[in-house]
């Protein structure tokens, strides 16, 4: 066993880590939240598509807010893995390439509201279909883009843990809000194949993001106005 050792972690690195964790969550808030709570209805998709022809602009700019989280999140990406591999580097690289995947499948979630925002925006090649086959095919891309989402957050909780398991070990945060980390982060993956399993299961959404939501504020939070703690941590 190597002997253990202490690190300086990168203060710089960490607040950067950590104002990404509080922006992206904003972001991605108003993009969830706010336009596509207030415009997306699950039981109609008539009403769905209306809310959207008639708040095309609202519709595009959440998607537009969209990149921004996704953008965001490589920037933390980045910023946590410069943070954490001198604890571990192998464990800090898978946990990278995790959250690249993420970043992946929602990058290419956007694709599909796009899509349906296309259709429901007029032109002349929709013109071979009625009101409410384009409701129903605009229905289909958000439901697409839906499970992009969704599907995304199966590496995103994977790599969060391994990020958080890293950040346990350093002491960079207190322990309980890494082992919080760890916990809720798989909690997240674990929803996200049970909804693959069974659709059903999103009625269980918020119980699944409100423990990753009181995890990425708080360490967010912690590492804006803490940076990161000294460290003892092991050889990697």
């Amino acid at each position: 066993m190597p002997e253990p050792f202490r690190t300086e972690p990168p203060k710089c690195i960490a607040r950067i880590a950590g104002a990404m964790y509080l922006i992206t969550m904003a972001t991605a808030l108003f993009g969830e939240g706010y336009v596509r709570g207030s415009l997306l209805v699950s039981e109609s998709a008539a009403q769905t598509a209306q809310n959207i022809i008639y708040s095309q602009g609202l519709f595009r700019l959440g998607l537009a807010t969209d990149l921004i989280t996704f953008a965001g999140v490589v920037v933390l990406v980045w910023s946590l893995h410069q943070l954490l591999q001198p604890v571990n580097t192998k464990l800090a690289l898978l946990a990278a390439f995790f959250r690249l995947v993420e970043v992946g499948a929602h990058f290419s979630a956007v694709a599909f509201g796009l899509a349906a925002a296309s259709l429901l925006g007029g032109g002349e090649y929709v013109k071979a279909f009625n009101a409410e086959q384009l409701a129903g095919l605009a229905g289909l891309a958000l439901r697409a883009q839906g499970a992009g989402l969704t599907i995304g957050f199966i590496p995103l909780g994977i790599g969060s843990a391994i990020f958080a398991w890293l950040l346990f070990q350093s002491a960079y945060v207190p322990r309980v809000l890494a082992g919080w980390g760890i916990v809720s982060s798989l909690m997240l993956a674990i929803y996200a194949i049970a909804w693959v399993i069974t659709p059903s299961t999103t009625d269980f959404f918020y119980l699944a993001m409100l423990p990753m939501f009181i995890y990425e504020v708080g360490l967010g939070l912690w590492l804006v106005v803490n940076g990161a703690r000294t460290g003892t941590t092991s050889a990697a």
